[in-house]
C-alpha cells in the first residue's frame, strides 16, 4: 500500500451524526459518506472539545482542551502563541491550505507585539491560523462586511452575474416567495423556499469546486487541506432541489418529554428560554425547517462523492489520509432546545469517519471514546512526525484504525456561555458563566459553575431524559466524576516551552549541580 502524503480533512458545520445514514438515520440517505465509513474506521463516540463553532475547531486545530487554549467562544481570538494544525503540517512538508470556515480570529494584540501585521507574511499566517487561506470562507457576511470590503465568495457571486450589496445574502441566502417578494433566510419561516442561485453556485458547490481546483493544481507535491463546509449550518435555506427533497413526514421525531419542560435547572431553563429553542420547541417550526436542514446535508454527500471522484480521475486516492467530521452537532428541538450549545449527545458527539490508504485493513466501527483533539496527533503519526507532547492534549487514533482498543476512561467538554441571553436572565458576571462534560462509558456529568450539576445514565437512559443530578442516590457517583474532572484539569499542559525530555536534561543537571549549594548549614 502507497505511504499516505496528502490529508483531506473535511468538516461539516452544525452536522448531527445521527443525521446521516450510517449512522442510523431512517430517511436521510447519505450514500457517498456512507461509502468513506464503508472504505474506512467509523468512530461512534467521538465528541468536540466545545459544543460552540469557535472553541471547538480550536481544540481540534491546536490539539488542545479549550482550557487550554483559551480562545472560549466565537469571537475570543486565539493566542499566536499556540501552534495549530497548519504550524505542524508546514514543518511536514505539507502545503497547508483551507478552503471554507475556520472561526479564527486573529490575535491583533499579540500580532502588534511581535511587530507583525495581520495582512503579509507570518503575520497573516499567524492571523489565519496556520492555514494558507486558499479560499477561506467563513458563511456569515453581514451587509456592512460587504460594503467595507467583498470577501471571496461575494466576489465569485458578482463575477456570475448576481448583483447587489451583498449576494451571499441576497442570493445564496435569500428567496422569492409566491408572490415573488424577497424572502431573508435569517427567517426559518422561509426555509421551504429555494435559494436564488444555481446550485452549483451555492456555498457547498463553490467550496467543493476550490477543493478539486486546488488538488489539481499540487500535482505530486504534498499537501493538507482542510475542506470547511459551510453547512447544515443556518441560515437553513436550500438551493434548488434540495429545498424539496424531503418533508415533514421524513422528519424524526423530537427526543424529549413533557417533564423535561419543567426541569427547573437554572442553566438549563435560562436556555429553553432563548428564541431559537422557544421555536424549535413547536412541531410544526421542526417539520418545517428540518426537512431544509436534511437537504443541506444531502447536498453535501453529492458533492462528497464528486470530490472522491475527483480524487480518484486524479489517483490521489492512494495516498490521500480522509478525515470527515463535524465542528459539533445541532439540537433541532431535542430537549426543547434550539442551537447547540448544551452538552446532550446531539450537540456534543459529532460523526468521525478515517479513511488510511496506507493500511491493508481497518476496523469498520470503534465504539471507543475518542475526542476531536485527537486527530492532530493521527495526522503527525500519519506522517511519520514527532508529536510535540508539551502542547499536544490529545491522543492518536492511529492504533483504533488497526485493532479494537479500549479508548479513554473518559472524554471531556467545556462551555463559556458568558456571551449568550442565558447568562444575562442568570444575572452572571463575565467569568462565572462556564460549564464543563465528563463523559465516561455510562454516565455523563456536566459541571456548572455555581449551579448543581446534571447527570444521566446512558447506559439505562440513552436520550438523556432523565437528570439525576440532584437525586441523593446518586451523591457519590457525581462526586467521583467531579474528582474525574480535577483530575483531568491537572494534566492539561501547561509547561509549553520546552518538551518533557528537555525538562529531564534540565532536572538531571540541576539536581547534579556541585558548584551551587542552596540552603546546606
Amino acid at each position: 500500500m502507497a505511504k499516505v502524503r496528502n490529508i483531506l480533512f473535511i468538516m461539516c458545520d452544525q452536522l448531527r451524526r445521527d443525521y446521516l445514514s450510517c449512522y442510523g438515520h431512517p430517511t436521510l440517505p447519505t450514500p457517498h459518506i456512507d461509502a468513506l465509513a464503508a472504505q474506512g474506521t467509523r468512530f461512534t463516540q467521538a465528541y468536540v472539545q466545545g459544543p460552540v463553532c469557535g472553541p471547538s475547531r480550536m481544540s481540534t486545530y491546536t490539539g488542545r482542551y479549550v482550557s487550554s487554549h483559551g480562545a472560549t467562544w466565537n469571537f475570543v481570538p486565539l493566542s499566536v502563541q499556540i501552534p495549530t494544525l497548519g504550524d505542524y503540517m508546514r514543518s511536514a512538508g505539507l502545503r497547508t491550505a483551507v478552503i471554507g470556515k475556520t472561526h479564527v480570529l486573529p490575535d491583533l494584540a499579540g500580532l502588534q507585539r511581535l511587530g507583525l501585521v495581520a495582512t503579509e507574511g507570518m503575520g497573516q499566517r499567524l492571523a489565519e491560523g496556520g492555514f494558507e487561506p486558499y479560499a477561506r470562507h467563513d458563511g456569515i457576511i453581514t451587509d456592512s462586511k460587504a460594503l467595507q470590503s467583498q470577501p471571496v465568495y461575494n466576489q465569485y457571486l458578482l463575477q456570475h452575474g448576481y448583483k447587489g450589496i451583498n449576494p451571499w445574502h441576497e442570493f445564496a441566502n435569500s428567496a422569492l416567495d409566491e408572490s415573488g417578494h424577497l424572502q431573508s433566510g435569517w427567517s426559518m419561516r422561509n426555509a421551504h423556499l429555494p435559494s436564488r442561485l444555481y446550485e452549483f453556485h451555492s456555498e457547498t458547490a463553490w467550496c467543493t469546486d476550490q477543493a478539486l481546483q486546488f488538488i489539481q493544481t499540487q500535482g505530486e507535491s504534498p499537501w493538507c487541506l482542510h475542506l470547511s463546509y459551510i453547512k447544515p449550518h443556518w441560515p437553513y435555506i436550500a438551493p434548488a432541489p434540495y429545498h424539496q427533497r424531503f418533508d415533514a413526514h421524513d422528519v424524526k421525531a423530537p427526543v424529549r418529554t413533557a417533564h423535561e419542560r419543567t426541569d427547573t435547572h437554572p442553566v438549563y431553563k435560562a436556555f429553553r428560554n432563548h428564541v431559537e429553542s422557544q421555536s424549535f420547541a413547536q412541531q410544526n417550526v421542526r417539520e418545517h425547517v428540518i426537512p431544509t436542514y436534511m437537504g443541506l446535508v444531502q447536498q453535501i454527500d453529492d458533492h462528497i462523492g464528486r470530490l472522491m471522484a475527483g480524487l480518484k480521475a486524479q489517483d490521489r486516492l492512494k495516498d490521500t489520509l480522509i478525515v470527515f467530521t463535524s465542528d459539533h452537532g445541532d439540537l433541532l428541538g431535542d430537549h426543547w432546545l434550539g442551537e447547540k450549545e448544551m452538552f446532550y449527545e446531539a450537540s456534543a458527539g459529532v460523526p468521525l469517519i478515517i479513511v488510511d490508504p496506507s493500511l491493508t485493513h481497518q476496523v469498520g466501527v470503534c465504539d471507543a471514546l475518542v475526542e476531536s483533539i485527537d486527530l492532530l496527533p493521527s495526522f503527525l503519526e500519519v506522517l511519520s512526525q514527532p508529536a510535540q507532547q508539551q502542547w499536544l492534549e490529545g491522543q492518536s487514533l492511529v492504533p483504533f484504525l488497526q485493532k479494537a482498543e479500549p479508548g479513554k476512561e473518559a472524554v471531556f467538554s467545556e462551555l463559556d456561555y458568558a456571551f449568550y441571553p442565558a447568562a444575562k436572565e442568570l444575572q452572571l458576571p463575565v467569568n462565572e458563566a462556564r460549564a464543563t462534560m465528563v463523559r465516561t462509558q455510562r454516565w455523563k456529568l456536566v459541571d456548572y459553575q455555581g449551579f448543581e450539576p446534571q447527570l444521566f445514565d446512558l447506559q439505562e437512559d440513552p436520550d438523556e431524559l432523565t437528570d439525576r443530578g440532584q437525586s441523593a442516590e446518586y451523591a457519590s457517583l457525581r462526586a467521583d466524576l467531579k474528582d474525574l474532572i480535577h483530575q483531568w484539569r491537572r494534566t492539561l499542559r501547561i509547561r509549553t516551552s520546552m518538551s518533557d525530555a528537555q525538562a529531564e536534561q534540565v532536572a538531571a543537571r540541576r539536581n547534579a549541580m556541585k558548584d551551587i549549594v542552596i540552603g546546606q548549614w
